[in-house]
């Protein structure tokens, strides 16, 4: 507080960033470039290809692969507007960032997530209604609403979000400015103003409480009533079969959603802590490297896609 005071008297004005990341951890750059540089490349190979083979692939073209294609674009997404400025820290020291880039990997980064939370719901309300009301399914769900279910979520992602990095630009940084994070956050944000920022926390947690909880709680809904259906199938391997539908994005569910409800659901929502920033890389690192791993491990359509793909490109090349 007295340091922040010292900067109020000289009426100093921020006009960039620091992002110290992971305070005990400063000595091992080299080491956390070698880690998160694989991580990164994991990702972006791993979502481009199943981005690719389930926009391309003409016995993909359902509505399951066709959000199965924007969760990849997102995770894609999710990670390139942290990563890559977190590798450049390790690499090059190059650890500040201007005042608009900060408020703009903000805004795009908590959209991004926003949407993701949207797009996870609206996958489970498919999910459920393939398996409860499969008659029906074929019928309804046509490409033009899942179009406009994927217009959804990404418009229920990025417009709601949009008041927040208005609303917290307005207010006076004076110093310092030193975010203990590795990427421009809400929270970390507002931690750093100059003012009273009671009335941004307020707005923020209500955003977030409403968008995670209202999707958490339908995506349980479809699901209990998906196991509600299940359980009424009589022969064991139906079970299994059925299940298995719905298995890659429980797991999913459940990697994304965890961190995401600790990190912003929560009282001390506005705490800024190296456990947050652990928790963050969670969702925005590992967990979009790993969703591809898991829906091509588990998935059989996308692998007999895979090779229908790389044996066209081989018999290209003879």
């Amino acid at each position: 507080m007295e340091v922040r005071k010292a900067y109020q008297q000289t009426n100093v004005s921020v006009t960039e960033f620091i992002l110290f990341g992971f305070p005990s951890l400063q000595n091992f750059h080299g080491l956390l470039f070698g880690i998160f540089l694989p991580i990164y490349l994991l990702t972006v190979t791993g979502n481009g290809i199943v981005f690719l083979l389930t926009s391309l692939d003409h016995k993909l073209q359902t509505p399951m692969y066709f959000f199965v294609s924007h969760l990849s674009f997102l995770d894609l997404s999710f990670s390139t507007v942290t990563v890559p400025k977190m590798l450049a820290k390790f690499l090059m020291n190059s650890n500040s960032i201007s005042f608009s880039d900060c408020f703009l990997q903000m805004y795009i980064f908590n959209s991004l997530c926003a949407a993701e939370c949207v797009l996870l719901a609206v996958m489970s309300f498919d999910r459920y209604y393939a398996i409860c009301q499969p008659l029906q399914y074929g019928t309804h769900m046509t490409r033009k609403l899942c179009i406009q279910l994927a217009l959804f979520s990404w418009i229920g992602g990025f417009l709601p979000l949009s008041i927040l990095p208005i609303l917290a630009s307005r207010l006076p940084f004076c110093g310092p400015n030193v975010i203990h994070h590795y990427y421009c956050d809400h929270p970390p944000l507002l931690h750093l103003a100059c003012a009273d920022t009671s009335l941004n926390v307020a707005i923020g947690s209500s955003i977030s409480f409403f968008g995670i909880i209202s999707s958490f709680c339908l995506i349980l809904v479809s699901y209990l009533k998906i196991m509600l259906s299940i359980l009424k199938i009589s022969s064991p391997g139906g079970r299994k079969k059925t299940f298995s539908t719905c298995a890659s994005h429980l797991i999913v569910v459940n990697m994304f959603y965890l961190p995401i409800i600790f990190m912003y659901i929560r009282p001390a929502a506005s705490v800024v802590s190296e456990v947050d920033s652990l928790i963050a890389i969670l969702y925005s690192a590992l967990t979009p490297m790993l969703n591809p791993m898991i829906y091509t491990l588990r998935n059989k359509d996308i692998k007999d896609a895979f090779r229908r793909k790389l044996n066209m490109f081989i018999i290209s090349l003879v």
